[in-house]
């Protein structure tokens, strides 16, 4: 099991939009030298709605191969075309991924019998551990927790990433299936509550630009302190915001750049980062000695 701080990787784009290779080797040896616990590959902050499969295999392959076992790899491989998840996530597989992060299917809306019979369809296609991942507020669908459990009778799906940051729902998803599922938070401001609850880490945009502390609060609130961790994310809370001041990933792109971690490429129909809003993104980058 996974526990800790595990980043939702960018994908670090050249100013023409191309993948920029050198710069996600250069990022996985910065998160494996920071502490963090683990790296997803490809999910909604590695803009995995607009690479190409090849692309999309292509930098999960590559951040397996840069990572070298030092770090699990979780690859993201959802999409709302059943038989395509499935496809991305043999392709995970055979690169060597150790796990897949499926988000729930996106904008046709299934019912929550078709979301049972889309993992279960992708589980019995591949075997390797599967994450579920419920971000209602960017798939316009809610995995309800009672879904999760009836789920996690599958052996294949071994871990929920519950994005809503509501609290009392991972309190309940926590009791539903903790005992069966490795249950992780997807909302850095909320993160280290839902660990105290029970759940086993964090997938965060926020450890793209702070992976120390990021680790460094995961760990606080898996030893159970919970005073430490409070304070240590009030100081953070500041970051959190301003890396959803517009959709992720554009801000935490544009911060990674002003970091001189990466170019400014971004794809359409993304775009950079409102010039209005790159001073509160700059500041809360400051506030930290980021820059």
């Amino acid at each position: 099991m996974i526990t800790g701080s595990i980043v939702a990787l960018i994908t670090p784009m050249h100013s023409d939009g191309k993948v920029d290779w050198e710069s996600l080797d250069r990022l996985v040896e910065f998160h494996i030298k920071e502490g963090t616990d683990g790296i997803v590959a490809v999910g909604t902050t590695g803009e995995s709605a607009t690479l190409t499969t090849e692309e999309h295999v292509g930098v999960i392959e590559r951040v397996v191969k840069t990572a070298a076992g030092r770090r699990p790899i979780i690859a993201g491989t959802g999409a709302n075309n059943t038989s395509e998840a499935i496809e991305l996530t043999h392709e995970a597989k055979r690169v060597g991924a150790d796990a897949c992060l499926l988000v729930t299917p996106y904008y046709n809306k299934p019912p929550q019998r078709g979301i049972i019979k889309h993992h279960e369809a992708i589980a019995a296609a591949v075997d390797i551990p599967q994450w579920l991942y419920n971000v209602p507020g960017r798939t316009g669908i809610d995995m309800l927790p009672e879904t999760v459990a009836e789920l996690a009778n599958v052996p294949q799906i071994t871990a929920v990433k519950e994005a809503t940051g509501d609290l009392d729902r991972a309190r309940h998803l926590i009791n539903l299936v903790g005992d069966r599922l490795a249950v992780y938070s997807g909302d850095d401001a909320t993160a280290f509550d839902l660990i105290l609850l029970g759940g086993k880490g964090n997938i965060s945009v926020t450890a793209n630009v702070a992976p120390k502390l990021m680790h460094q609060l995961c760990m606080l609130a898996l030893d159970g302190k919970a005073d430490e961790a409070r304070a240590l994310n009030e100081t953070l809370m500041s970051l959190h915001n301003a890396m959803f001041v517009e959709a992720n990933p554009i801000p935490v792109k544009w911060a990674l750049q002003r970091m001189s971690r990466c170019a400014d490429g971004i794809r359409l129909p993304l775009v950079g980062l409102d010039p209005q809003l790159q001073p509160k993104v700059e500041s809360a980058l400051s506030d930290l000695g980021l820059l």
